[in-house]
């Protein structure tokens, strides 16, 4: 018998992740501002229809309305349902989250997508944690999912989703500040090239340079921010990146920076 997966939230991950499973699971979901486009599977009228049944409600809604999801569908599920909430919320948020299903008797799980979902679709890496982990990511593998149940406590999925973030999306808004001031300079296509190559290259040995040569030299380093960002305001930009790189970079001769190996 093929698993029931219900979806709380139909954006753009929900849609994509619900209809990658519709060929190996009875699949419904709800969302309040379902706009009904074709879908492959059943889009329900209220929350409390769509997790009728479900052995699995996944929970793709934004960290605001996690709260609000979850309260929509208490006793309105089965007994043996697993909830899975994949918002990408705070540890405490998630806490809570387990907290208010446990008081009501709902077996709770907490994951988080740790790729984009437009690329991987329904083979979006997914890391799980809590009392419903495991049997959530036995499901759902069955059904196509890539989810990873760490067996740890609630909020550690959420901690690695929030920590690849601060890379990520700083990484992106660094990004974006230095294109501005490179096309203001007339270097906005080398600037681009540079960073392709720049980033190409990492590895294990490279982020330890970069580290290390932080120890080294943070106090040069913090003059050339500071250069950088007055080179952005005299652009125009308010050079936000690099004034808080700086100011990062000034911690370092007193706090250090972590030291750990690359994995094999």
């Amino acid at each position: 018998m093929r698993p029931r997966v219900a979806f709380l939230g139909l954006g753009e991950a929900g849609y994509a992740i619900a209809s990658g499973l519709s060929d190996q699971a009875h699949v419904t979901g709800f969302d309040p501002a379902w706009t009904g486009r074709p879908a492959e599977f059943t889009a329900s009228a209220s929350a409390a229809e769509a997790v009728a049944g479900a052995d699995v409600v996944i929970a793709l809604t934004a960290a605001v309305d996690a709260p609000g999801a979850l309260e929509s569908v208490l006793g309105r599920t089965t007994d043996t349902a697993i909830y899975l909430d994949l918002s990408t919320a705070s540890p405490d948020l998630k806490r809570d989250l387990a907290a208010t299903a446990t008081a009501h008797g709902l077996t709770f799980a907490e994951g988080v997508l740790m790729a984009p979902v437009l690329r991987l679709l329904v083979r979006t890496p997914v890391l799980a944690t809590g009392p419903g982990a495991g049997r959530a990511a036995e499901l759902l593998c069955a059904c196509g999912m890539d989810v990873t149940p760490l067996g740890g406590e609630v909020g550690e999925a959420a901690a690695r989703k929030l920590l690849r973030s601060i890379v990520v999306k700083g990484l992106t808004a660094l990004m974006v500040e230095s294109l501005r001031v490179a096309e203001s300079q007339g270097l906005g296509q080398w600037c681009y090239d540079h960073l392709v190559d720049t980033l190409t290259e990492l590895d294990g040995d490279v982020v330890h340079r970069l580290l290390d040569g932080t120890v080294a030299h943070s106090v040069r380093r913090v003059a050339e921010m500071e250069a950088a960002a007055s080179m952005a305001r005299a652009a125009g930009e308010p050079a936000a990146m690099a004034l808080a790189t700086a100011e990062v970079l000034k911690s370092v001769p007193g706090q250090g920076v972590p030291r750990f190996e690359t994995a094999p």
